[in-house]
């Protein structure tokens, strides 16, 4: 391309060719990270390589173009370096049409953000072009609100689909804007909706911010969407798309004269504000100044500082809390109730088992009266000391209300919640009562006055020699953990198995299988915590067995949430199961679930349950060699 001969016509059909050749054979890399620098160059001020750049592009054969394409889309500098190096090609060539307008946008999500605003800033610099910006834009909306696509497509992806979409109506004009305003509040709607409904925060909040930024370009006038959501770096990213900044090449700058003019143009402006509020000061009305004259400002306050905040005392007694709870006149007293309850329990659990179930009914329907720091903290606590103080009655009755009517979704996974909780707590250890606490070091030996009687006679001359016996370098003393009954052993089948029998009978206001999956996918992983927590325990290998049906019936279900929290159930029946009873017990369930699991890490189209199924498959394989390494 450097020399042609002057006043001849001449052919590049050939270099078209060979560039074409050398990009799909995989040197994409080599010949266009030289080639693209030098055409920018070239084409910077002359118009007859622009001419000669575009004639390079048109002459390659269609089944290269999308290698050369891709590779001069990646490696453009800008949208207006794009747009000099590819000319109309897109408008000329139905190949070139389909990798710009499909394939980069629809059918690959790997681009980064910048490749993003190229390629569609290059769509919007020429007329021509523009007609398939607006067409882009509107496969990009029905995408983005189709709930199938939702569903079925990595989170990676939307959010991808979501910076295109930013992008197209950053570069919008207002007239185009108005010719499609009904196609772009059409899509909103639907879009927010598939994307509210999604059990993943992450979809959830793509919906509200992409929901937002058509409204404030719809609604330029007029009220607009807002939701309520925590920003962080992806968010902010999404709203900076939204504003377009022009390159710097094409910012004009004002001459000197006319940035005088327009800097004392605007100078004046703050010392007339300034003269203005100076001059109005002093002015008062006789009407204003005999208002002050009668004000109340010249009082002298009352001291206050010594004044004491008057304490309202909790109730001592588990009846007397109840009492106040179901009551509603003295709000201090209910306050002070709510903090105190917990404790209260804890304390006495003779009297807290007469009342454990009507106390856990009360508190499930407790409602926040006054505006106290950390209700719901407070309230899932007594819960949980109410549930862990008596199990079995509790346990039932919020097991058998988690399938009743009218209760809202936010109670029924408070449900799950504290049945978590309180299976924790349950599982771990107990000293003299109380649940161990990690951070806490507790003395090998402790010596109390006046009891030298009672002490064991070993105990004290170990101490003895240890205070007189100099030693140079010790090693690390070896403090004897803990050790205890597992409570929860006893309880777990009570706070498994009614949660997994009725799933499937769906209720007036509650279904699991239909459109209530976000408690669907918060069940499931509850179910993989309770399943974790039986290690060791009698139930467990029924436990294990009810669980693999459950999640051999909801395999095939479309939310990733809920498939994230089955693959969970896996993991912790394969880690809680003893692995002999897994091969005499549940071999072919297994070969069925192993044949799942390899699906799922070619097929599904969400990376975390891709990751979880091939954990499953590893522990499947370490389980395996474990028995054959074992003696017959």
């Amino acid at each position: 391309l450097s020399l042609f001969p002057g006043g001849l016509d001449c052919s590049i059909s050939f270099v078209s060719h060979v560039l074409g050749k050398v990009c799909i054979h995989g040197r994409q890399k080599e010949i266009l990270g030289v080639l693209v620098p030098q055409l920018t160059e070239l084409t910077k001020s002359d118009l007859i390589w622009q001419r000669i750049c575009w004639r390079l592009l048109e002459c390659v054969p269609d089944r290269w173009m999308e290698a050369v394409v891709l590779g001069f889309v990646q490696r453009a500098p800008g949208a207006d370096v794009l747009s000099r190096l590819l000319g109309n090609l897109v408008v000329k060539n139905k190949k070139a049409q389909f990798v710009v307008t499909q394939k980069m946008l629809l059918l690959q999500y790997g681009h980064t953000t910048v490749v993003l605003q190229n390629l569609l800033g290059y769509l919007s610099l020429d007329s021509l072009r523009r007609a398939l910006l607006l067409t882009v834009l509107q496969e990009l909306l029905e995408t983005w609100s189709s709930s199938s696509a939702v569903k079925h497509s990595p989170p990676e992806q939307q959010l991808y689909i979501s910076k295109a979409i930013l992008i197209c109506l950053s570069h919008l004009k207002e007239p185009e804007i108005e010719s499609c305003r009904q196609e772009l509040l059409t899509s909103m709607m639907e879009g927010v909706k598939c994307h509210l409904d999604s059990s993943l925060p992450q979809l959830r909040r793509l919906g509200m911010v992409v929901a937002e930024s058509i409204s404030s370009k719809i609604n330029t006038q007029g009220p607009v969407l807002s939701f309520e959501y925590e920003d962080d770096d992806e968010t902010r990213e999404l709203k900076s798309l939204l504003v377009q900044t022009p390159p710097l090449c094409v910012v004009p700058s004002l001459p000197d004269d006319d940035r005088s003019e327009k800097a004392d143009a605007a100078e004046p402006l703050a010392p007339e504000s300034n003269k203005e509020s100076q001059t109005a000061a002093p002015v008062v009305p006789d009407e204003e100044s005999d208002a002050e004259l009668d004000s109340d400002d010249d009082l002298v306050p009352y001291d206050m500082s010594e004044d004491k905040e008057l304490k309202v005392k909790a109730p001592v007694y588990i009846r007397d809390c109840i009492e106040v709870l179901t009551g509603a006149e003295d709000v201090d007293r209910w306050e002070a109730t709510v903090k105190a309850l917990e404790s209260l329990v804890r304390r006495n659990p003779a009297a807290t088992r007469e009342v454990s179930v009507e106390l856990a009914k009360i508190l499930l329907h407790l409602e926040e009266k006054t505006c106290i720091e950390g209700f719901v903290e407070l309230r899932q606590r007594a819960q949980v000391a109410v549930l862990t103080t008596d199990p079995i009655p509790v346990s039932k009755y919020l097991t058998s209300q988690f399938y009743s009517l009218n209760y809202s979704l936010r109670q029924r996974m408070d449900i799950l919640d504290v049945l978590v909780l309180a299976a924790q707590e349950l599982s771990c250890p107990r000293i003299h009562g109380k649940t161990k606490h990690s951070g806490a070091q507790k003395p090998r030996v402790q010596l109390l006055p006046g009891s030298d009687s009672s002490k064991d006679w070993r105990t004290i001359v170990d101490e003895r020699i240890k205070s007189k016996t100099r030693r140079f370098a010790t090693g690390q003393c070896h403090v004897e953990l803990p050790s205890g009954p597992n409570e929860f052993n006893s309880v777990a089948g009570h706070f498994f198995f009614p949660l997994i029998q009725h799933f499937d009978r769906p209720l007036t206001t509650f279904d699991l299988l239909g459109e209530d999956h976000l408690v669907l996918g918060r069940l499931v992983h509850t179910l993989a915590v309770l399943m974790y927590l039986a290690v060791n325990t009698v139930a467990v290998t029924a436990m294990g067995k009810a669980l693999l049906e459950f999640v051999w019936t909801l395999r095939f279900h479309t939310d990733s949430y809920v498939r994230q929290g089955l693959l969970s159930c896996v993991s912790s029946l394969l880690l809680s199961v003893p692995a002999q009873l897994l091969l005499t017990d549940m071999a072919e369930e297994l070969l069925e679930t192993q044949s799942w699991l390899g699906d799922v890490v070619e097929k599904d189209p969400n990376g975390d349950c891709r990751r979880l199924a091939l954990q499953n498959l590893l522990l499947m394989e370490n389980l395996k060699k474990k028995l054959e390494a074992v003696p017959s």
